[in-house]
């Protein structure tokens, strides 16, 4: 093997690697936001007792959750403009991870969910506590602590998936990763770096998770 490796025009572009990275986190960290909302909103229209919003939902959910990824991707950025919505990269890239994120993330709460005992549902009406605050206290809130680790993967895969984004030209990690493939012809060395910052990125995706899950789903202690 006559190859040198050589990763100083790599450590060069530390720019554009940064930018990409930022970019990275910051589409992740807007898809895990919504995607969690409109989750836990997918979820109530599943349990609904209306046959019509659960049908939605369920659609909705195995639609997602059985179509690649990115074809989603290019559905929303080379299709969605022959209905008149046009977004540029980062828009669609956003739209795209956080319909999918949702989808998943429904299910996972919903498995939270049937994990609380009706009885319960029921002490908490007792205590007299109102419809929203039973279900903010007594059902969403401890689901999501049952499931947390599982959502915690769910997202650590969502930003990894954000490499997938850099087909439609989304100008994240990858997409800066190619950008410098394309001028140094180093491909090995470039993205055994990318590879080396993608785990980087998981491990501080997977520690700042687990931290949040402490503050805000841990039990009181004395």
């Amino acid at each position: 093997m006559n190859y040198t490796f050589d990763f100083t025009p790599i450590f060069q572009a530390w720019g554009l690697l940064a930018q990409g990275a930022w970019a990275t986190v910051y589409i992740s960290a807007i898809s895990m936001a919504l995607g969690l909302v409109f989750g836990i909103v997918l979820t109530a229209l599943r349990m609904a007792p209306l046959a019509p919003l659960r049908a939605f939902a369920i659609g909705y959910i195995e639609l997602v959750r059985n179509t690649p990824f990115l074809v989603q991707v290019f559905f929303i950025y080379f299709g969605m403009p022959e209905l008149g919505l046009r977004l540029n990269a980062m828009e669609a890239a956003i739209l795209t991870m956080t319909l999918n994120c949702s989808a998943y993330i429904a299910e996972i709460v919903r498995s939270g969910v049937e994990s609380i005992r009706p009885g319960q549902i029921e002490a908490g009406k007792a205590l007299g506590l109102s419809t929203p605050d039973v279900y903010r206290f007594i059902v969403f809130r401890p689901a999501i602590r049952a499931v947390y680790p599982s959502l915690c993967s769910q997202f650590v895969l969502m930003m990894l998936n954000t490499s997938l984004v850099a087909s439609i030209s989304a100008q994240e990690l990858t997409y800066a990763a190619q950008m410098i493939d394309n001028r140094t012809f180093r491909s090995f060395e470039v993205y055994f770096v990318l590879g080396a910052i993608y785990l980087v990125l998981s491990q501080l995706f997977s520690v700042g998770l687990s931290m949040i899950g402490r503050v805000y789903f841990s039990y009181p202690t004395k």
